[in-house]
């Protein structure tokens, strides 16, 4: 917990406001926030550590992805993080960008109201996982892997848990028949600042199954208000970024709705643990039951996917949109 972000450790009494000012003891020190556009760092030359290879590192926040490919072309920026991978001919196309992809913790979590009609029916949850053809989706994306499971390969407690639910359409139509919801609609609730990619394959897919998949594209705080909190939604899609989340399972109040006290007491004794090996096998067994009960479906584990300059060194690719650390950046003459 310490070396997450929650053990961020403050000077007892300090005043600084943190919404508008600095605080903090890193390579760097923040010389210009523009919200909403750029952010600029500064190399701090008092750092007590190795100092920062550049002088200063620029974030621009480009949201749409052509712009930011454009943007890469005309040689206004250097490196690209969160690029869409089906863009690597078009970057590498002058030989001054490589596509880069590194593993995260990035999990594209499809989750169930299990505690409404009718996905409260497990027959239902399973039909709909093995509906989704989870290669399919990474070919789409042009980047991640196949996840199965609550915990992804970097956390400990990930295992391989592709054979809960394979896809299997047939099975799917059978266990719908089984149920008596062959005629199924549902409601896909998702942020509105994520691609189009996934819904459509879900409409598709689960429409081979006869499904009717309506997907409600709505704003943040919408989404917030309304599934996170109120938890008055059918099926929701968000990627899940953060780190050892697994508590998240443990939590009947969270909004995924999932609820089941092996599980939690599984999380626990994993939390009480004094052993890494026994706690990572307490998860590993845990999240064996989570899929098992069809809690979710989780269809792919992101990867970081940046472009980088040629002439750029150090730039880090592993789990970037956790936590990006850019010490070692540098950037040649040539």
């Amino acid at each position: 917990t310490l070396t997450g972000r929650a053990g961020l450790v403050f000077k007892e009494g300090d005043a600084t406001d943190l919404n508008t000012a600095e605080n903090g003891t890193g390579p760097f020190t923040l010389a210009n926030w523009r919200q909403g556009d750029s952010i600029t760092l500064a190399r701090y030359d008092g750092y007590w550590g190795e100092p920062a290879a550049a002088a200063e590192v620029v974030f621009d926040y480009i949201p749409d992805s052509t712009a930011a490919l454009n943007a890469a072309l005309a040689g206004e920026v250097d490196v690209l993080t969160g690029f869409d991978a089906n863009f690597q001919e078009q970057i590498e196309a002058n030989g001054d960008f490589a596509l880069v992809t590194g593993p995260s913790t990035d999990k594209g979590t499809l989750a169930f109201n299990s505690r409404a009609e009718p996905l409260d029916d497990v027959r239902v949850r399973e039909a709909i996982r093995r509906a989704i053809d989870h290669d399919a989706i990474i070919e789409a994306l042009g980047a991640g892997e196949t996840l199965y499971g609550p915990i992804p390969e970097l956390d400990p407690g990930y295992e391989d848990l592709s054979d809960v639910a394979p896809f299997d359409p047939e099975a799917a139509q059978e266990l719908l028949a089984e149920a008596g919801e062959e005629d199924l609609e549902l409601t896909l609730t998702i942020p509105s600042f994520y691609p189009t990619t996934i819904a459509q394959v879900l409409v598709s897919q689960l429409a081979d199954v006869g499904i009717t998949l309506t997907v409600d594209s709505v704003d943040f705080a919408t989404w917030l208000q309304d599934v996170y909190v109120n938890q008055d939604y059918d099926l929701s899609f968000v990627l899940h970024t953060e780190a050892r989340d697994f508590e998240n399972w443990a939590n009947p109040e969270y909004y995924f709705t999932y609820d089941n006290p092996e599980v939690q007491r599984l999380y626990a004794a994993s939390v009480a643990s004094l052993d890494e090996e026994t706690a990572a096998d307490l998860l590993r067994q845990a999240a064996r039951l989570v899929s098992e009960d069809m809690a979710a479906d989780w269809l792919y584990n992101g990867q970081s996917v940046l472009a980088v300059g040629s002439n750029v060194s150090g730039m880090p690719s592993t789990n970037v949109n956790e936590r990006l650390n850019v010490a070692g950046l540098g950037k040649s003459s040539d």
